[in-house]
């Protein structure tokens, strides 16, 4: 149990990764607010079943792209206590080669990833100051280290979110807080379960399996945990050794 207990935010809380990390964090102690845009029923079913394990978590919802309804959101939030723990988990794929890449597929993922993680974690992190402790963890990609075919949008998201988490974990590191990203690989989850089968998995992967949501859970909570306090700036690659 985290002494004193602390208030975490799940951005995309209702996915299989996300949900996976509401339930670490919650088992860490933390109070979880499970992020929903437009999938609430999802997000209440991981809360609930949070609640039937002791913990203690609330669903909410936001347009994360929306800045003006993403501010409201977190103002009632944090009436009640700053958010220490702050994951931007939210991302969205919509591929396609760059030449036939439209200018929606383009500013549509940039927008959930980038501008998502500005609207989300700047209202936060004064709040966040003022306790001297917090920890920022984004979840990022392999994509943005390796590059991959018909992800150029993606890549360029997740990549330009591995050098914002840099350059923040610069200017708190001093105030107690830790900014630090997660590059999964291929993890097993709905997505994925369309997009790779066993063979392509099997030449991609050295360890010859997807990784599983619970793995990537089990690195983020250790990142939120005070046992991490040295560790800040750096972007964590949990990928059966793809790179």
């Amino acid at each position: 149990m985290i002494e004193p207990p602390t208030r975490a935010l799940v951005t995309g809380g209702s996915g299989g990764i996300g949900s996976a990390i509401c339930r670490a964090l919650s088992a860490q102690g933390h109070f979880v607010y499970v992020h929903a845009h437009r999938g609430m029923e999802a997000a209440q079913s991981v809360v609930a079943g949070i609640v039937a394990a002791g913990g203690s978590a609330s669903a909410i919802q936001f347009d994360l792209t929306d800045a003006g309804s993403t501010r409201s959101a977190l103002d009632t939030i944090i009436e009640e206590g700053a958010i220490q723990v702050l994951v931007n988990n939210a991302g969205i794929h919509d591929d396609a080669v760059f030449p036939g890449m439209s200018p929606q597929q383009w500013h549509r993922v940039i927008d959930v990833s980038i501008n998502g993680f500005y609207n989300v974690t700047q209202p936060l992190m004064l709040p966040m100051i003022r306790t001297r402790w917090g920890r920022v963890i984004s979840i990022s990609s392999v994509t943005a280290l390796l590059g991959n075919r018909g992800q150029v949008n993606y890549a360029a998201a997740k990549g330009a979110l591995n050098a914002a988490t840099k350059a923040l974990s610069l200017e708190v590191a001093s105030r107690g807080i830790t900014v630090n990203a997660v590059a999964p690989g291929i993890i097993s989850t709905e997505m994925t379960k369309c997009a790779f089968d066993q063979t392509a998995i099997g030449n991609m992967v050295p360890m010859k399996r997807p990784g599983s949501p619970d793995e990537v859970a089990s690195l983020v909570a250790f990142l939120a945990s005070r046992q991490a306090a040295y560790i800040t700036g750096q972007i964590i690659s949990i990928n059966g050794g793809m790179i």
